[in-house]
């Protein structure tokens, strides 16, 4: 009986021994549904996160269309403005002082939603920031330094939204 058992016991081992092929099949399968599971996880967080980045610049850049178009009206008031208040009659000098106003008015707006002047007069030129239009060659100046500015450029928070037009020194 004993020997009998013993043959049964070593009939088993030596069966879970033996590979069977549609347990191994099955781990095989088990293995590619694993991996398929994992590499569509990472690809929903990627998409996650590159949807919230994309949703954070919307609202970073979310009025960068309506600052482009009043930027055009900024210059016109800064045109007006330069005029000459000594040959202005009293009654031109009260409309100047209006567009001086309402200026320093758009120009404070402006700054408090993140549009800000791009410094340039005196500035060593920077073709990330500015386009040089026109040169010179002053012998004071220094080389490659902007002289004159004939459109200011503007930045919305970090970002470019015009570039400066400049007059560089040669």
């Amino acid at each position: 009986m004993k020997e009998e058992h013993a043959k049964k016991v070593k009939k088993v081992i030596k069966k879970a021994k033996k590979p069977n092929p549609e347990i191994e099949k099955l781990n095989k399968e088990k293995a590619e549904l694993m991996d398929k599971v994992l590499r569509l996880t990472a690809e929903m967080q990627n998409m996650n996160r590159r949807f919230n980045e994309e949703k954070a610049n919307i609202y970073k850049y979310d009025g960068e269309k309506l600052i482009k178009e009043l930027l055009p009206i900024l210059d016109n008031f800064e045109r007006a403005i330069a005029l000459d208040d000594d040959n202005l009659t009293d009654e031109l000098s009260k409309f100047l002082a209006g567009f001086k106003m309402i200026y320093t008015s758009l120009l404070s707006l402006l700054n408090n939603m993140g549009v800000h002047e791009i410094e340039a007069l005196g500035k060593e030129f920077d073709p990330n920031t500015m386009e040089a239009i026109m040169t010179t060659s002053i012998m004071e100046e220094e080389q490659n330094v902007v002289v004159d500015v004939m459109q200011k450029g503007y930045m919305y928070n970090d970002k470019v939204i015009r570039v400066a037009m400049v007059k560089v020194n040669e």
